[in-house]
């Protein structure tokens, strides 16, 4: 899906990629990123947000929670960090990073309420009364009163299978006033996902109905909290640059971004926007069976937002081989496991075992079992590898190293 932009808009990654692999120094099954190109997307896109007086909590999860991504987006002066569930969370934590917002999409487990305090993340989100009480008494106990969001829903929204929850908008004002009677915690603001939803008909992002519940929801929670009070909105969901007008004007006050700062919105499938892309997947011939090419899996997950499509790859013995078109590419059916694609170059294309294999299918590299290596100096002709980690942040040794 993102091969051809990925061409197009920076090549210099992909010649990058192709040479340090050739050099033993990148590992197949690992998504790539381009530090610099991710640090230039951040401040363009935190400029943009901030001239809007809108907070700018960047999500960690597509990237595998890297150190390195971490840093070229605080470089780029994003205000802090989203953590999707607490896995994200620990990773912002230990690589020293403000935890900008936690419990949103996944709720925090009861047994984790204590550490997740002690995290003190600047905003928690919880979907119950449940989920605020543990939230309170966790806070307590750490001496500090926690900022809440709270997840709020109304008949028509629309959630991903399996994302549903919140509290309903026809409960919402007992809700906050029960949760004023806590000690511990006080509502903040209220969040939904998705907020924006990309529009394959207009080629677009389009508002949801999710927003115009925020929107009521607000009125209720001023009414509640008391008509001067300050009530974020956190309005996730297809965030680059290019949509901030529409957040800002819809009310939102926090907005998330994740693929907007990599290039790989489905926006940026259909129209080069400021973001340039920044990842990709990189795997190697295994062996031949047949005369078919296998190359090694374990990142194979293409994050289903788009309908179904026939991805391809690049093949290369050599950066030059760039310029050869994609093959078309066999990748394992989800049920199974994804230790290896099938690959099918044209009729008397040469293929060798430890040949190079670029995807550029937009990524979701927290469910994988695949590294994740940072790029710095792609811009200026001078790359190296600037980490390998695991999809839980940490550093990653492999081969010899």
């Amino acid at each position: 899906m993102f091969l051809d932009v990925l061409l197009r808009r920076n090549r210099p990654f992909l010649e990058a990629a192709v040479e340090l692999h050739r050099a033993g120094e990148i590992p197949p099954n690992s998504y790539l990123l381009d530090l610099d190109t991710i640090a230039a997307n951040s401040a363009a896109f935190c400029a943009e947000a901030h001239l809007r007086g809108l907070t700018v909590f960047a999500m960690t999860k597509q990237v595998g929670r890297a150190p390195g991504a971490l840093d070229a987006m605080a470089a780029g002066d994003a205000d802090g960090f989203v953590a999707v569930d607490m896995a994200c969370a620990r990773a912002i934590a230990a690589a020293g990073h403000r935890l900008g917002h936690l419990g949103h999409l996944v709720q925090v487990p009861r047994a984790e309420a204590s550490e997740a305090a002690a995290l003190a993340p600047a905003f928690w989100t919880v979907f119950s009364a449940n989920k605020a009480a543990e939230a309170a008494a966790a806070s307590a106990a750490a001496g500090r009163t926690q900022d809440l969001l709270v997840r709020v829903c109304d008949d028509g929204d629309e959630f991903y299978p399996g994302h549903e929850g919140g509290v309903p908008l026809a409960d919402l004002g007992g809700f906050i006033d029960r949760l004023g009677e806590l000690r511990g915690v006080r509502v903040a603001g209220l969040t939904t996902f998705p907020a924006l939803l990309f529009d394959a008909d207009t080629g677009a992002a389009r508002t949801t109905r999710n927003f115009a519940t925020l929107a009521r929801a607000a009125e209720v929670a001023r009414r509640r909290l008391g008509g001067d009070a300050t009530v974020a909105i956190n309005a996730p969901g297809t965030t680059s640059t290019v949509v901030l007008d529409q957040l800002a004007g819809a009310g939102a006050t926090q907005v998330e971004p994740g693929h907007g700062l990599t290039g790989t919105t489905p926006l940026h499938a259909s129209s080069d926007l400021h973001e340039r892309p920044a990842i990709c997947y990189l795997s190697e011939v295994s062996h031949l069976h047949g005369g078919v090419p296998l190359c090694f899996g374990g990142g194979f997950y293409i994050d289903p937002v788009f309908a179904p499509y026939s991805p391809g790859a690049l093949l290369a013995a050599d950066p030059a081989d760039l310029d050869l078109p994609p093959v078309a590419v066999d990748f394992p059916d989800p049920a199974g496991i994804d230790y290896y694609a099938r690959l099918h170059p044209p009729s008397g294309r040469a293929v060798r075992e430890g040949d190079t294999v670029i995807c550029g299918f937009r990524a979701q590299a927290f469910v994988t079992r695949a590294a994740v290596v940072g790029l710095s100096g792609v811009a200026a002709a001078a790359p190296a590898v600037a980490g390998c980690w695991d999809t839980l942040g940490r550093t990653l040794r492999w081969g010899i190293s």
